[in-house]
């Protein structure tokens, strides 16, 4: 198993960042080049003028595009695709062996305990609507108004959500948090790891021991996280963590929920139908436990082949030089937008160093859609602007009409960068 990094911030003195040495390939540089290959990584896109560029693509938060390992992988299991699970044909026993491999793939991955239950859904979206649904029906949650509306939507449709609103700081954030948990029990705190607006890494060990002090689960939101920093449900503490394919080099709607399976298990089935059944009669019906209980219909088989490959892919690369790789960027995109006149980068805490590959900032005297149509149309960078489905944290960081975000991974490269802060100072002069 990969060796599981710590996501923690700089907060006070029992809040340390636990940093593994960089281990690099021999003649590599982190973030001069690209880490690994991605598919469309030398697309050309038409810029005004007539010129046709190469594609700078500063929207892997959005989605990331597919590495080239998963699509080959992808690939060579489209040509053996058959109907999964019950099949007596060779193709549909390969097919069923790959898809549950990628099940246990994921668990490693994500460093699950052995008796945890892996979910494959849509998406986190879908997978935080999962867990929802398996909410204990007297138990409430408590969540952060910084969530992605994918962790706040879900639980605010229950009636259950308690929203606590974020702080300058993570400190104070922290004991708000503590005061809320202490002063009515909850079942759940629901929180992300990173996140989507700026990239800032929350410490997931100290809220793992917080909920867990108060006696409630956590749910971690990694869909930030997880293609950025290790993490592991055992190492952790972890009760619930989900993620999307999508976010992590792997293309098709696939999602995962992996955790305790004791709530999955005493929930009715989020879908009704085949493959979540033990027996049916017209009087009665009894269904499965474990992942087939949550899985009706036929799965999304190569979905699930493909989040399996992007997990061995970074496993092969390592966080440390994922890590060491994204920080050069970061630092290097951080320093060109501290010197743009007019540019003002996004944070929610005052106290929190710790980010993955996102910056999200504003320009003055433009709207978020016109800085990105500009760097679209005459640059040929592709960055996100809007409110990046996190309403209620952009209204309060000041910035309702939306922001801009820069985001990056494995593909991107140091002249990357250095074409997007040359984007925006020739758009700012």
């Amino acid at each position: 198993m990969t060796a599981v990094l710590d996501t923690t911030v700089t907060v006070t003195a029992d809040v340390v960042a636990e940093q593994g040495t960089p281990i690099f390939d021999e003649g590599h540089c982190p973030g001069t080049t690209s880490l690994a290959p991605v598919v469309g990584g030398t697309q050309t896109v038409p810029v005004s003028g007539g010129r046709e560029v190469r594609y700078a693509n500063f929207d892997y938060a959005a989605s990331a595009p597919a590495l080239t390992e998963v699509a080959e992988a992808f690939t060579a299991a489209l040509g053996q695709y058959a109907s999964v699970h019950r099949g007596a044909g060779h193709l549909s026993q390969v097919t069923t062996a790959r898809y549950e491999q990628a099940r246990e793939t994921v668990r490693r991955f994500v460093g699950g305990r052995a008796d945890d239950t892996v979910v494959f859904t849509r998406n986190t979206t879908d997978s935080i609507n999962l867990a929802a649904h398996i909410l204990p029906a007297d138990g409430e949650v408590v969540v952060l108004d910084i969530e992605h509306h994918a962790n706040l939507l879900p639980w605010q449709r229950t009636g259950r959500a308690r929203v606590v609103v974020a702080r300058s700081t993570f400190a104070e954030t922290l004991a708000a948090l503590e005061a809320e948990l202490a002063a009515r029990p909850a079942a759940l705190l629901a929180i992300t790891g990173a996140s989507n607006v700026t990239g800032e890494v929350l410490p997931i060990r100290t809220l793992t021991a917080l909920a867990h002090r108060h006696g409630a689960r956590i749910l971690v939101d990694a869909a930030q996280l997880v293609a950025h920093r290790a993490v592991s449900l055992a190492s952790h503490g972890i009760d619930y963590l989900v993620f999307s394919g999508h976010k992590v080099y792997a293309p098709f709607g696939a999602g995962v929920l992996v955790g305790r399976s004791d709530w999955l298990d005493a929930a009715q089935p989020y879908l009704a139908g085949g493959g979540a059944t033990q027996n049916v009669a017209l009087e009665e019906t009894t269904w499965h436990t474990g992942p087939a209980r949550h899985e009706a219909g036929s799965p999304n088989v190569l979905g699930a082949v493909a989040i399996a490959a992007a997990a061995d892919a970074i496993d092969h690369l390592g966080y440390e030089l994922i890590g060491y790789h994204e920080r050069d960027l970061l630092t290097r995109l951080d320093a060109g937008l501290a010197g743009l006149e007019g540019v003002t980068p996004l944070r929610i805490f005052d106290d929190v160093d710790e980010r993955v590959g996102i910056a999200g900032f504003v320009v003055d005297g433009r709207t978020a859609r016109e800085v990105a149509e500009h760097l679209s149309e005459h640059h040929g960078i592709g960055v996100r602007d809007g409110k990046f489905c996190a309403h209620p944290v952009l209204r309060r960081l000041g910035h309702a009409d939306g922001a801009v975000r820069a985001s990056f991974g494995l593909g991107t490269s140091s002249d990357d960068v250095d074409r997007l802060i040359a984007a925006l100072a020739e758009l700012t002069r």
